[in-house]
């Protein structure tokens, strides 16, 4: 009769130990699967940044050019020409 529990129990733990070998490339699936989309969130990440720089850039020359076409504007202001003309 011992040995029909212990068959029994071997058995089981054999079956827990399996289990455990499923989880375990369960999770191995899971981190390989994480690390793949952190890897496609670095390289996005990475484009826009550099989509960003540019778009400062830009801003910054869009910037500089109404900044001297307003000083050159400012001063002769021909505003009041044209109001006092109406």
């Amino acid at each position: 009769m011992l040995l029909y529990v212990l068959i029994g129990l071997c058995l089981t733990l054999a079956g827990v130990a399996g289990l455990q070998m499923m989880y375990m490339f369960y999770l191995d699936g899971l981190d390989k699967e994480r690390k793949k989309r952190l890897h496609e969130l670095e390289r996005k990440c990475s484009k826009l940044v550099t989509r960003l720089e540019v778009a400062e850039r830009r801003i910054q020359e869009q910037d500089a050019i109404i900044d001297t076409l307003y000083t050159e504007t400012s001063g002769d202001e021909p505003w009041a020409d044209v109001l006092d003309e109406l």
